[in-house]
């Protein structure tokens, strides 16, 4: 049997070599992101509106009709606060004229292939070996979709929002403090800390919590490789005490909390350890124990030449992902829990930093997958990505199941809830103020499609998305609570009842499930929902 396999192999081998080469290096490194964008997108799959990212399109949509969402402003408008990426995608449909369903699908898969490439950018400070680089890649490719312990953050999102752009832009910054501090080289260091600076202010720019996050990461790493013991020794326990000691100083200091507000971090539960299930602690554990077994053993994973000078990165890399997990997790434990006297630790998410060591094991162990075991063997890279990429498309499907697996602008929205938003847009007027169940985007089939960036119409706030929101604008709470409080049951309560909550709210119209009692004029009805007025 075993003379049968080699010739096969080698013949394997052989066509990948003689294709590999025709590319050559710069060909070959497209070729493969273009490929595995491809691949993450078919795994992950496309759901523009759902979850957070019907969040970041309400914004844009009210950016580029100021007269949406007369009632709730403040919540559609919410994710510009602090982030450049609303204003950024607005303006681009505006310069290019070009529809914001197809600009949201170019820029979605733009921010994969750039995440992608940053990846092979990345493994190539760690190894010259093409499998290497290749599992790396195809890896990352496959597990974008990972949830990030218990932490309600995937890997990368199925959908665009700020954190799109910042996550290439963060492996940017880990790549180029890298190269700052590779030694032989100073025309190398120089490149390196523009890399740096540039991938920290895009971040600054989309999603400053992750600038804030990835900063602590970067110069921990550069630390970590100085060239001084004592830089290395005491810039990493200062980093690490000024981190503990900043974060209690920002408990200490921090302005009372209203009863809405402290209503609204409670319901974030994904903000507290206690809240968490045993799998979900076991994704935090994980990956530290992993990487931490390769930076002190300093050979596994053996993907890393010396000759070529980077014998530190891996271990490097590798440490600096196991301190900033262990800091994130102390730091979660001692000032984010339900009972502190004041939530803005828990607010700040410290816990979210773990995303930048996902990446990073991820790119490890895909780096010695490609290197050690799938080498350069057709039907084993085939096995792999059958097995590890099917794996996450079944969990995807899973997730969206009312929903197509890639919701392209040019396909009809087959999603029940999607089609009752669509038509609420199209036949009620553009100042109506809208009333969902507290809890809508739980709802069977519903698959978090957002009511406001489909619709285009306000709506009193959710407990969800909305909550959200609130949890990290405090100034949103009030009008949280109230909105929630209205809505709770919405199904369940008589015509007077809902009258009585939502008419002293201005409250014109109501969605209902396709069960719930009602006596209201309904002209829209489904076989999931119905769109009545409110008399």
């Amino acid at each position: 049997m075993g003379v049968l396999v080699a010739p096969v192999e080698a013949r394997h081998e052989s066509l990948l070599a003689r294709a590999a080469s025709a590319l050559g290096e710069r060909g070959r490194t497209i070729a493969l992101v273009t490929a595995a964008t491809v691949l993450a997108t078919l795994i992950a799959g496309y759901h523009p509106y759902s979850e957070d990212g019907g969040i970041y399109v309400a914004s844009v949509k009210q950016l580029l009709d100021p007269g949406l969402y007369p009632h709730d402003a403040a919540f559609a408008m919410e994710p510009s606060r602090w982030s450049l990426f609303a204003p950024a995608v607005a303006g681009l449909v505006r310069l290019a004229h070009v529809p914001l369903p197809w600009v949201l699908l170019a820029l979605h898969v733009a921010s994969v292939w750039a995440t992608l490439f940053a990846a092979d950018m990345l493994a190539s400070r760690l190894s010259v070996r093409r499998e290497a680089r290749g599992g790396a890649v195809v890896l990352l490719a496959c597990w974008l979709g990972l949830p990030v312990a218990g932490t309600a953050l995937y890997v990368m999102d199925p959908y665009l929002t700020a954190r799109s752009l910042a996550t290439p832009a963060m492996i940017l910054a880990i790549i180029g403090t890298l190269d700052a501090t590779q030694r032989p080289d100073p025309a190398r260091r120089g490149r390196g800390w523009a890399l740096w600076g540039g991938g920290l202010a895009v971040c600054v720019t989309m999603h400053p919590l992750t600038a804030m996050y990835a900063g602590f990461a970067t110069t921990l790493l550069a630390c970590i490789r100085a060239r001084s013991h004592a830089v290395r020794v005491w810039g990493v326990a200062g980093l690490c005490a000024a981190a503990t000691i900043g974060a209690a100083c920002m408990q200490m200091l921090a302005p009372p909390e209203s009863g809405s507000y402290t209503q609204a971090a409670l319901s974030r539960s994904y903000w507290f350890f206690s809240e968490w299930q045993w799998y979900e602690i076991a994704g935090l554990v994980a990956p530290l124990v992993i990487l931490g077994i390769v930076a002190w053993t300093r050979r596994a994973p053996r993907w890393h030449d010396p000759a070529v000078g980077f014998q530190n990165a891996v271990s490097g890399l590798a440490l600096m992902a196991v301190i900033v997990g262990a800091i994130a997790s102390v730091i979660a434990m001692l000032f984010a829990h339900e009972k502190a006297s004041t939530h803005l630790l828990a607010r700040l998410q410290p816990l979210r930093m773990f995303q930048a060591v996902y990446v990073v094991m991820i790119i490890m162990l895909g780096g010695w997958l490609g290197e050690h075991v799938l080498r350069r063997s057709v039907w084993r890279w085939g096995v792999a990505i059958a097995l590890l990429g099917g794996a996450m498309f079944g969990v995807a499907r899973a997730e969206y199941s009312g929903s197509e697996h890639l919701e392209l602008p040019w396909l009809e929205a087959k999603n029940p809830w999607v089609q009752t938003f669509e038509w609420v847009r199209s036949n009620t007027p553009k100042d109506a103020l809208f009333a969902v169940d507290a809890d809508y985007v739980h709802t069977a089939y519903e698959d978090a499609q957002g009511f406001r960036a489909i619709a285009e119409r306000s709506m009193l706030p959710d407990r969800s998305k909305d909550g959200g929101e609130a949890s990290i604008a405090p100034d949103l709470a009030d009008t949280w609570a109230r909105g929630v409080a209205a809505q709770d049951h919405l199904n369940a309560i008589s015509d007077d009842e809902r009258v009585v909550l939502l008419r002293p709210l201005g409250v014109t119209w109501v969605v209902l499930d396709a069960e719930a009692k009602t006596a209201l004029p309904c002209p829209y009805a489904s076989a999931n929902a119905r769109v009545c007025r409110l008399m």
